[in-house]
């Protein structure tokens, strides 16, 4: 066994499962993609730390233990079509294209995308389509989406990302306020939103999402 396969084996079995990831799919999917060929050089050997990693200023990729329990909130099935807002170095959408059917891959800076691009390419994931756009607004021509996930903390829900969202569709994020953060699922039924909380989390805000006086949910 390589080094980083050990590495993404401690990660399953030491963060995930003790943190009440109890979806096998969830598991095996983020035991497999190599976490390391998404994080910058100097990173690869700390790649499955239990922290959030810089990717390229102000962004991240989010730490393992928040990233797998927002993926089981979300319930992904294997025909569901997901956006992944914010995909960065393509990480996210590597594991989530394991989980659903269709994945659209947004991100917003250039370099990231064609990182993204290139990564997944590299790992012959065939499901992904990385696309460009403004996070903040989605990606409306391929909308209608089963699951919205949010890379990273938002200020609050913005109504463009639920509104891009199937009758019984599901968007999961970290809300944070007064520098508390919570992961949450909010859920899309007969033109009504309902959003729970699931648990504390820290992870860094997502460029685009800060307060802002236009948000509205």
């Amino acid at each position: 066994m390589s080094e980083f396969a050990a590495a993404r084996e401690t990660m399953v079995l030491s963060q995930l499962q003790p943190d009440r990831v109890s979806d096998v799919r969830i598991r095996d999917a983020m035991g497999e993609v190599p976490r390391e060929r998404f994080v910058p050089d100097q990173f690869k050997g700390v790649a499955y730390i239990d922290e959030d990693l810089e990717i390229a200023p102000g962004r991240y990729l989010m730490e393992p233990r928040v990233f797998g329990r927002l993926l089981q909130a979300a319930n992904i099935g294997p025909q569901d079509v997901v956006l992944d807002v914010g995909c960065g170095s393509g990480y996210s959408s590597a594991v989530i294209a394991q989980l659903a059917g269709t994945v659209m891959a947004l991100e917003s800076d250039q370099a990231l995308r064609e990182m993204a691009t290139s990564n997944l390419e590299q790992l012959s994931v065939d499901n992904v389509a990385v696309v460009s756009g403004d996070l903040f607004e989605g990606y409306a021509p391929e909308a209608p989406y089963d699951v919205v996930f949010v890379n990273g903390a938002v200020a609050e829900i913005p109504s463009t990302l639920v509104e891009q969202l199937v009758d019984g569709g599901r968007l999961v994020s970290v809300i944070e306020s007064d520098t508390v953060g919570r992961g949450t699922l909010v859920t899309s039924q007969n033109g009504q939103t309902d959003s729970i909380v699931l648990f504390d989390a820290q992870v860094p805000i997502l460029t685009g999402f800060e307060r802002r006086a236009e948000f509205r949910f």
